[in-house]
């Protein structure tokens, strides 16, 4: 291990106990009493929340708004699999060149899609009437990441620029609208529990 992968492990960890710390107190915070007699559990309500409930057909900003629902489930594909790509390089295996190409060719569709959401934020009135600088940077920092693991497979000599890129995006997950990361688990496990516990979630079928 060099230096930049000391970094890199240094950082990784900072943010892992620190979002393991926003997870904790999310899923700690109580809300106002709730008065409402129990009809249901939530276990099962919280596997639909991570699984149906997450269908374009059951969220209406999805099926709304399609070509942008694509392009995000396309781009945080991409933001996965250069993780992904971060650790393989962090234990030093080396990517056969021809599975090398094909992931510069999945990366090359991501980028374009969060590419073409960073231009939509900017262009349409709505986007841009509910973004502040936070979004703007956070978009432009996973276009960074994604761009910079991408040219990383075409030349290892930017695994040291690569490294010190992930340790300031790890180091700012915690800090800035990344940290949705953590807050989208807390947030569908709440709803879970909340709509488990009234017996709605998940949906029971008419019977005929």
């Amino acid at each position: 291990m060099n230096i930049y992968h000391y970094i890199l492990l240094t950082a990784s960890i900072i943010c892992f106990l620190a979002s393991l710390r926003q997870l904790i107190q999310a899923l700690n915070k109580k809300g106002d009493l709730d008065y409402a007699e129990p009809k249901g559990t939530a276990n099962p309500a919280i596997s639909y929340s991570f699984t149906n409930a997450m269908s374009p057909k059951k969220k209406e900003t999805a099926f709304l708004h399609l070509p942008t629902y694509t392009a995000g489930i396309l781009f945080h594909i991409g933001t996965f699999l250069c993780i992904f790509l971060l650790a393989v390089n962090f234990i030093g295996f080396n990517i056969p060149e021809k599975i090398g190409y094909v992931i510069v060719a999945i990366m090359a569709v991501s980028i374009i899609s969060i590419i073409a959401i960073f231009i939509k934020r900017i262009v349409n009135a709505k986007s841009r009437v509910m973004s502040n600088a936070d979004d703007y940077f956070s978009n432009f920092l996973i276009i960074g990441f994604q761009v910079i693991s991408c040219l990383a497979i075409l030349m290892d000599n930017l695994l040291p620029l690569l490294f010190i890129y992930a340790s300031v995006m790890l180091l700012y997950i915690p800090l800035g609208k990344l940290k949705h990361t953590v807050y989208f688990f807390a947030a569908r496990i709440q709803m879970g529990r909340f709509y488990g516990y009234r017996g709605v979630w998940p949906p029971k079928r008419n019977k005929i």
